[in-house]
């Protein structure tokens, strides 16, 4: 049997915002779509098909962390990613290039060869190129692959910023190179050019002619402002390619996705919902609750009694003020399930609204709510 072909269609729009669906032989993708992130080949604090109960189609793995643990020719020899994990959806894999940036203890930008940085785990010296970083999602066998790019710390420098996003330019036609020509798999480029609206259009111009399956906007979620990130994607949105996904890497909250939605944005990630789900927070209707705190202690109302899924609402904030403040895992592993339902609930939402018309209304509701 044939394998089915990567490939993207708008369904709906109002105004800006856009319902559609990538097909994947792995499965569909209903957009606007959130995307859990299992760095290191997991969801933390989560079993992957409570993970899929939760309407995710989609997942996002990294692939430096999983070149340093526990390396991709352990990945591989399992039969890729999917089967190391045992994940049926659909995965994409971030290309290492926010990783070595972030996270790396020393890191060296050579444009030849590429980022040469030591493991944030043992100090072990790597070097990834762009050709290295696209074999490496070959062997780990995801389903949509990005580009190897420079995400540059926030800066107002502006030569900084264009020497980068030139570095990302190259460095993507190479990735392109290396990737080849593959239908069943989805290959993303990467918009960069930090806060300048003019290196933004030139990096997305640059992209454009080098022709992605995708079109992602990097370089964002590193210190600016939300109204600074919004300003961003009002310059791209009406320049990105109508008849390819765009995915905001990074992002974020609640209130975010809605704002991006608005301007267009298909596909979002981030480790909020899982970390938050760690350190006590939790994502509601009616908007967040800090576990921890001693308000909690006698409330035995659920967590949002609107949520039916998973029988989330049969644990009190009572209850889970106590596990939390005791250091019990199930703490964690209840706010980080209830956190990823909400977002895709959220998402959910999102699409219904879009396809009833009624997105304005229903962003205007929870903008600033949630």
């Amino acid at each position: 049997m044939s394998l089915k072909k990567f490939n993207f269609n708008v369904i709906q729009n109002e105004n800006n915002s856009r319902l559609g669906l990538i097909e994947t032989h792995r499965g569909n993708i209903q957009t606007p779509a959130f995307m859990p992130v299992g760095t290191q080949a997991t969801i933390k604090g989560a079993f992957i098909d409570d993970i899929i109960k939760t309407g995710s189609e989609i997942i996002l793995s990294n692939t430096y962390h999983l070149m340093i643990r526990p390396g991709v020719e352990r990945v591989e020899i399992a039969g890729g990613l999917h089967e190391f994990m045992n994940c049926k959806l659909p995965i994409l894999t971030d290309s290492g290039g926010f990783q070595v940036m972030s996270l790396s203890k020393l890191n060296n930008i050579d444009r030849e060869k590429g980022a040469i940085f030591q493991s944030h785990v043992d100090g072990k010296t790597f070097i990834l190129s762009p050709e290295e970083s696209i074999k490496i999602q070959k062997k780990l066998n995801s389903d949509i692959v990005m580009v190897m790019d420079e995400c540059p710390k926030k800066t107002n420098d502006y030569k900084k910023i264009k020497n980068s996003m030139e570095l990302s330019s190259y460095w993507a036609k190479r990735s392109k190179d290396e990737f080849g020509i593959n239908p069943h798999k989805g290959l993303f480029g990467i918009v960069q050019g930090g806060l300048f609206d003019d290196l933004r259009i030139k990096s997305l111009e640059k992209l454009i002619d080098i022709n992605f399956d995708g079109y992602a906007v990097g370089g964002l979620a590193v210190g600016e402002t939300q109204d600074e990130m919004f300003k961003v994607l009002d310059n791209l949105s009406k320049n990105l390619p109508k008849n390819k996904p765009r995915y905001l890497m990074g992002v974020g909250t609640p209130s975010d996705i809605l704002g991006a939605v608005k301007r267009g944005i298909d596909m979002f990630d981030c480790v909020l919902p899982t970390r938050s789900g760690r350190t006590g927070l939790a994502f509601t209707w009616n908007g967040r609750v800090q576990i921890r705190n001693s308000v909690n202690k006698n409330d035995n109302t659920p967590l949002d009694s609107n949520i039916s899924k998973f029988n989330l609402n049969k644990y009190s904030k009572n209850y889970l003020n106590h596990l939390y403040n005791t250091n019990e895992m199930l703490a964690s592993m209840i706010l980080t399930l209830n956190n990823i339902n909400f977002y895709q609930e959220l998402m959910s939402e999102i699409r219904k609204n879009i396809k009833n018309g009624t997105f304005e209304d229903f962003h205007n509701k929870y903008i600033n709510i949630l």
